[in-house]
């Protein structure tokens, strides 16, 4: 009988220890029932709010349309939530917008695909697999055709002011066959003669209605939404002072129309270093230049130091060296 008594006791002094047991596997940030408490920090992860009036070189974008809307939406968050990337965007910006901005106002390019070539380069001068190099990613061929030199001394696809001229004739004359800016910016990733292949092939004269590759089905949206950021960053979570964007280069620029045959004593006898004059000039691509033709190369020069280092003035401003050289230093920026 005492063994009964004791059993009927032990049953729930078991089960109560089974049941603390249990709970202490819980941690103190969750409920029962898998309810996680509110977090003890400030991190958010937001959707992102589609902007009104969203448009390419005031072409209306059709973002009531819930394809065009969502292909918009993965580039937004592509691009906000890669901070690193955008904010290099940001920051380089500041520096490469102001020389570009000018040239395609000149050429009569809408200020909008100063964004191309920030999505095509990143404001780099980096060279794709397929050959396309300078902000604007061009290719040899295609370079040659828009006027610029490309040879193993000298690659004008990376001096920025030819290459945007470049690039913005190319758009002109796009928008000129098409009627359209985004057809425009379309064609510049795939070619107007992919691009017009797929126009007649599906019978269709909107961007927004075709169906294409990958890469070009995502191309306009890339543009519009680094756009989109970099007009109103804050609203997309980026905060930067002005210290923190990059300052535009300064420097002038001297004519010549001779050959440079050290590009190293060259830039001594102007009072920069060859690391300097690279940087300033990177359509350079050796240490000297044989000009056979006499053409004339406008080659810039650092006014101060872009390294920070303290050079000797020389007794008598270095003129530049050129047959008919206007002494007078052409200032650019």
């Amino acid at each position: 009988m005492s063994k009964r008594i004791y059993f009927v006791f032990a049953i729930p002094v078991i089960f109560i220890f089974l049941l603390k047991l249990f709970s202490s596997g819980t941690t103190n940030n969750e409920q029962p029932g898998n309810v996680v408490s509110e977090p003890d920090h400030d991190y958010r992860v937001y959707a992102l709010p589609i902007p009104q009036g969203l448009n390419l070189a005031g072409e209306e974008v059709p973002v009531h349309n819930f394809d065009i809307r969502e292909r918009f939406d993965r580039e937004l968050l592509v691009n906000s939530y890669w901070q690193s990337q955008t904010l290099l965007f940001i920051k380089r910006a500041n520096r490469w917008f102001p020389l570009i901005e000018p040239i395609l106002a000149e050429e009569g390019v809408p200020d909008d695909f100063k964004y191309l070539a920030l999505i095509e380069s990143g404001l780099t001068d980096v060279v794709s697999p397929a050959g396309a190099a300078g902000f604007w990613q061009i290719m040899k061929a295609t370079g040659r055709e828009l006027g610029l030199e490309v040879n193993n001394e000298v690659d004008e696809r990376y001096h920025l002011e030819k290459s945007t001229r470049a690039a913005a004739k190319f758009l002109h004359k796009a928008y000129e066959l098409y009627n359209n800016w985004t057809l425009a910016a379309a064609s510049y990733n795939m070619g107007r003669t992919g691009l017009n292949r797929q126009l007649s092939a599906q019978n269709e004269n909107n961007y927004y209605d075709l169906w294409l590759n990958e890469e070009t089905s995502r191309y306009v949206f890339r543009i519009l939404a680094i756009k989109a950021i970099i007009e109103n960053p804050v609203m997309y979570g980026f905060n930067l002072n002005a210290d923190d964007l990059y300052a535009p280069l300064d420097y002038y620029t001297v004519k010549v129309d001779t050959s440079i045959t050290n590009l190293v004593e060259f830039a001594r006898l102007h009072q920069i270093t060859y690391k300097e004059l690279r940087t300033l000039n990177p359509w350079i691509l050796q240490s000297g230049i044989t000009n056979s033709s006499g053409k004339v190369y406008e080659i810039k020069i650092a006014k101060e130091s872009l390294f920070g280092y303290a050079y000797a003035q020389p007794e008598s401003p270095v003129l530049p060296i050129s047959h008919d050289a206007d002494p007078q230093k052409d200032t650019d920026l």
